[in-house]
């Protein structure tokens, strides 16, 4: 049994065009992006510590479910508990 060629490529379907972008959600968008560059020039030095991989992967899971950055829980606790100025 023979296929003609036109039959045996799949057909494919158009991809509509992208949606416009949302006023509000643009302005909430800029909000949250100069917070987070005000945050940024405050935390300057970079710290680097080794984990397991499950113990990141707990940090993160914990994280995702306060709605934060694992970088922002950690600076938290961080300055939690070594913030104040005392040995």
């Amino acid at each position: 049994m023979t296929v003609s060629a036109s039959s045996a490529t799949p057909k494919r379907s158009e991809i509509g065009r992208k949606p416009a972008v949302d006023p509000a959600s643009t302005w909430v968008r800029r909000a949250d992006a100069l917070e987070v560059a005000v945050r940024a020039s405050i935390y300057t030095a970079r710290l680097t510590i080794d984990v397991t991989p499950a113990l990141r992967g707990r940090i993160k899971i914990i994280a995702f479910e306060r709605g934060v950055t694992a970088a922002e829980m950690l600076r938290e606790l961080l300055e939690r508990e070594y913030g104040r100025g005392q040995p």
